[in-house]
């Protein structure tokens, strides 16, 4: 029987595995799984060695602070992998953590296969990592076009294969009204994945809905959240008797109704995609500590924080980072835009266009293939 360690860092990467592992195992039922991840691999019953939460950490100032915990549980993956004896070690995402792993698995056992869904955002900062890359990296998927060129260049083996968050799937239709009270429109609203995010952008949130309850009587709030931290802000909605606001960690509930949602606010990152995918016109925040903030100033070297900003090379979806993000900024955008219909429909068609670019509508199948290839 082949083996396959699947090697995630947070919620988006777990995700993202889940869709490309769920396509091999319809076709291929001799592959025993082993995992670092959360509840998506769960869901396709794949055992993971410990809880994501223990792992996911963000922003310089909290690796460095966790630095001895970090190294220790690389220390301890890496073992459990080695144990394992996997035929392919399939990273995804989370870098820093992912590809640390991948480097002493490889050094340790050469035979393992590794393999790399979502390459490092070289073309955002540390270009210089490409040639470490190509001493312990077997093959890397690409989520974008463009990255091709980067690693053509350096000579390691990539294949674009697109987004899998982008392709058409099949949502099952469920009765939203079900859920959300007097049949108010949905506003979709993403505070992050990681506590840290939770903690500096839930409270800013709740007072952006205030305002937005001052002007507007006919929305009702889904906050999209992981199972770990549902309890942590449905609490703190109670605690501010925000009667139209509700937490949601159903995979499929969050599809269904961020597919129905009318707009969106969204921390920056992968989630983005998807809410640009179901044509759901949305606003982009985030935040971080001062001197985390001061030290990607320095290494960055795109003008965005958006992905698809940064393909256009202008602001498409506005972006609300570090000061700019208070609940007073994301009330004025949003209600700009809620108010006028030509911008909202220029946000969607001109994101289309992008996102047109990075789909194949076949990114599972692609790189699902590729791992059944090395096997």
């Amino acid at each position: 029987m082949k083996k396959v360690f699947i090697l995630t860092g947070e919620p988006s990467g777990d995700k993202l595995a889940s869709k490309i592992i769920s396509q091999i195992k319809m076709s291929r039922t001799d592959i025993e799984y082993l995992s670092v991840g959360g509840e998506y691999l769960k869901a396709l019953n794949i055992k993971s060695l410990y809880n994501l939460k223990e792992v996911t950490y963000i922003g310089f100032t909290s690796v460095i602070l966790n630095i001895f915990k970090i190294k220790k549980k690389i220390n301890e993956t890496v073992k459990e992998i080695i144990k394992f004896k996997p035929d392919i070690l399939f990273s995804v995402d989370s870098p820093d953590f992912t590809l640390r792993i991948s480097k002493k698995v490889k050094k340790i056992n050469p035979n393992i296969k590794t393999i790399h869904f979502v390459a490092p955002q070289i073309w955002v900062w540390r270009k210089n990592r490409l040639k470490k890359l190509k001493s312990f990296l077997d093959h890397i998927l690409l989520l974008f076009p463009f990255e091709k060129k980067y690693f053509d260049q350096k000579k390691i083996n990539s294949t674009f294969v697109g987004h899998p968050l982008l392709e058409d799937s099949k949502i099952n239709e469920i009765d939203i009204f079900k859920i959300i009270k007097d049949k108010k429109k949905i506003f979709s609203i993403f505070p992050g994945s990681r506590l840290s995010e939770i903690n500096i952008l839930t409270p800013i949130l709740i007072n952006f809905i205030k305002m937005m309850n001052k002007k507007y009587n006919d929305f009702f709030y889904i906050f999209h959240v992981t199972p770990d931290h549902s309890n942590i802000i449905q609490s703190l909605l109670q605690k501010e008797d925000l009667q139209n606001c509700k937490t949601i960690s159903d995979p499929e509930l969050k599809s269904q109704l961020l597919k129905s949602s009318k707009f969106a606010v969204a921390k920056s990152g992968t989630i983005s995609l998807e809410i640009c995918n179901f044509n759901v016109p949305s606003v982009i925040i985030y935040k971080m500590n001062l001197i985390n903030f001061l030290i990607v100033k320095m290494l960055v070297n795109v003008k965005f924080a958006n992905i698809i900003n940064i393909a256009a090379d202008r602001e498409i979806i506005p972006e609300l980072l570090q000061s700019k993000c208070n609940e007073n900024n994301i009330f004025e955008v949003v209600d700009r835009i809620l108010n006028n219909n030509e911008a909202l429909n220029k946000q969607i068609l001109d994101v289309q266009e992008i996102i047109s670019k990075f789909k194949t509508n076949k990114s599972s199948n692609l790189a699902s293939s590729i791992l059944l290839d090395h096997l």
